[in-house]
């Protein structure tokens, strides 16, 4: 069969999409992705041949010079998610979708599959008639019934007030895309398409929504809405990654504490030090991550913690006692499948609601970003001394792992991608 993928450099969400590019081309089946120009590497080590975009936006690198939505410069969180509506989501729509009609011009797919945030690449299977799952790589960006909206980090529902805090939240959400529905029409006049009343009418051309994280992590409700499924995370580590060596003697027996902050800048250079700092004023070996984004002459290392550059976070993990992380998505889920107890310090995006699944099963504890290194230092005094907290990390990661390793994911795209059976002709007496 024949895939083609549609998703941007949204940091962490990249390398789950891959994952899943590797899993259908080992299967035998050709997978093209398109991407920003700095994925054409992990793309065709997944073992799927790479389109760039050239209308929609397309970054060279991954460096904070090229980041167009700077999204940790607003106070306001809200104004950093309209950011990435303008700047992804809806804002280009057109371009998206004319970058997408293109190549499926030249090359027809059996099935697109889609990052949830690109609504121009909805519009133009829509327009084309061509088949479309999205692929969401993290909770569901969108409200679901019985799920609590992503944003502020809410606890599920127990009483009619919740339940009013819950929907003003998901209308909030809906009201920000809307603002921008006029991008997304606008995009669908030039496909030939009827207008749209709101943003979230474009999933009725979706033949299904693919939640790639696992439900025992998320809130999830007893029942999903037609057209939606959980499959599992999808936890290859990235392939810029470079094999992990540990760079502390191999008969160094204090604990490592891991520290694995965003593939992409959220102004986290200040909380890394105050975190490093802490990590010195305890009897373990600290492993701080840099991605690439920060540089190792912005931090000062205490003589117990080594600054590297992208580590295998896999490979880390096996070692590690503990895992201090911002909240991403792909950083929680691979630590909870390794059992790894966390420390979370939350920027924004979707890393609240993240965190407040890992603490609400005691798994982990959770810090503001301006806690003091001594704050710090003494929630990781606590992951590293209290067992619940290994216990609790433990049991939902046990069920985290399977998810990952039974993951249905291929076997759903191919079941979207054939063709429909052709009906008899019955001559009828």
């Amino acid at each position: 069969m024949n895939f083609l993928f549609a998703t941007w450099e949204g940091g962490g969400s990249v390398t789950p999409a891959l994952t899943v590019a590797r899993k259908l081309a080992a299967r035998g089946h050709r997978v093209r992705v398109m991407s920003d120009l700095c994925n054409r590497t992990e793309a065709e080590a997944a073992g799927a041949a790479f389109i760039p975009w050239t209308r929609a936006p397309s970054r060279p690198d991954r460096s904070r010079d090229t980041d167009n939505l700077r999204d940790w410069e607003p106070a306001d969180p809200r104004e950093g998610l309209m950011r990435v509506v303008e700047s992804i989501m809806l804002g280009p729509s057109l371009a998206y979708a004319q970058d997408l009609v293109e190549e499926l011009e030249r090359e027809p797919a059996d099935l697109v599959v889609s990052n949830e945030m690109l609504f121009g690449v909805a519009a133009a299977c829509e327009a084309l008639g061509q088949k479309l799952a999205l692929l969401e790589v993290n909770i569901s960006l969108f409200p679901l019934r019985g799920v609590p909206p992503m944003g502020p980090g809410l606890l599920p529902a127990e009483t009619g007030e919740d339940r009013a805090l819950h929907a003003a939240v998901a209308a909030g959400l809906i009201q920000m895309l809307d603002s921008r529905l006029a991008a997304l029409n606008a995009a669908r006049a030039a496909l030939g398409l009827a207008p749209l009343a709101t943003v979230l009418d474009q999933h009725k051309a979706v033949s299904k929504r693919l939640l790639a994280t696992a439900a025992a992590f998320d809130f999830a409700p007893q029942a999903l809405p037609e057209g939606v499924r959980y499959v599992g995370p999808q936890l290859d580590d990235p392939t810029w990654a470079e094999p992990f060596v540990s760079p502390f003697e191999p008969d160094d027996a204090r604990p490592l504490v891991l520290v694995g902050f965003s593939t992409t800048f959220q102004n986290h250079v200040a909380v890394l030090q105050r975190v490093a700092d802490a990590l010195g004023a305890l009897p373990v070996r600290g492993l701080v991550t840099l991605g690439d984004i920060v540089l190792p002459d912005e931090l000062t290392a205490p003589d117990n913690v080594r600054l590297v550059h992208p580590a295998p976070h896999n490979a880390v993990m096996d070692e590690a006692a503990l895992v201090v992380t911002h909240g991403g998505h792909g950083t929680v889920i691979r630590a909870l499948a390794h059992r790894r107890p966390m420390l979370v310090i939350p920027h924004g995006r979707d890393q609240h609601d993240n965190a407040i699944r890992v603490t609400a099963r005691g798994a982990g504890l959770s810090l503001a970003a301006d806690a003091s290194a001594e704050t710090i230092a003494e929630a990781l005094r606590r992951l590293l001394s209290e067992p619940a907290f290994a216990a609790r990390a433990a049991e939902l990661g046990a069920r985290v792992a399977e998810e990952a390793a039974h993951s249905p994911v291929a076997e759903e795209l191919e079941a979207l991608a054939a063709p429909a059976p052709k009906l008899r002709n019955l001559c009828l007496a």
